[in-house]
């Protein structure tokens, strides 16, 4: 373990499993304390017994992204329990099921978008003055490779992560004169339950496993971070 964010809270959401679970892992061993978000209790807590095992600290808080009422009042839980929060990572979301946008159920089109887009929204809104109130405070969002590059059959991904890319980026205009610096990050191809169910005839040992682009997430969550309002591609 070493000091790189010694002291700091840190909620990482999707922390269950993949790319979040990496990330949280990666911050306790620097010395946060992490908040663990996720839907799944079992692999929250698989988790958070790593991260305690390694001598770091943890907390989960078992949360589902299609309960605005639970993400509206975030803030203040957080503040009520650790009396701040210095960094947000962005992670969950969901894929829905590729198909024709004609072909969408709404249902399917609604919990994307709520997942993905109106979950952050709600979390940015009850969130921001944690993290204004902090000398460093950091917010990443999770973008991905399909933004710049829409393909068919990928609508509803699609269309909430742009419009969630839009948000980040609209955050950081008007983060500009404060402490708090809002950066982007896509991940690329890697080795995760998501990329499986989009591609499954991929061979999954091609693509890098989540604890292999951790180092940029420790990058922009630094307190010495400089980065604002930027794509950064792993």
């Amino acid at each position: 373990m070493t000091e790189l964010l010694k002291d700091k809270i840190a909620l990482v959401t999707g922390a269950s499993r993949g790319i979040g679970a990496s990330v949280a892992k990666a911050y306790a061993r620097e010395g946060a304390h992490v908040i663990l978000l996720g839907r799944t209790i079992g692999a929250l807590e698989e988790v958070d017994d790593h991260i305690r095992g390694a001598g770091g600290q943890s907390t989960i808080m078992p949360v589902d992204l299609m309960d605005i009422d639970a993400l509206s009042t975030m803030g203040p839980t957080i503040f009520e329990k650790f009396g701040g929060l210095d960094i947000w990572v962005a992670n969950a979301g969901v894929l829905g099921t590729l198909r024709p946008l004609a072909q969408t159920p709404p249902k399917e089109w609604h919990e994307v978008m709520t997942v993905n887009l109106m979950a952050n929204f709600h979390m940015l809104r009850s969130l921001d003055p944690l993290l204004r109130a902090s000398k460093a405070g950091r917010a990443l969002f999770l973008a991905s490779g399909v933004v710049p590059r829409p393909r068919a059959y990928w609508g509803a991904y699609t269309a909430s992560k742009a419009a969630l890319e839009s948000i980040a980026t609209t955050y950081a205009f008007e983060t500009e004169k404060t402490n708090l610096r809002v950066n982007i990050v896509d991940p690329g191809r890697v080795r995760t339950t998501m990329r499986a169910q989009a591609y499954p005839g991929e061979n999954p040992d091609e693509c890098p496993h989540p604890d292999e682009i951790v180092r940029i997430f420790l990058e922009l969550a630094s307190p010495s971070c400089s980065k604002h309002g930027e794509r950064v591609s792993v």
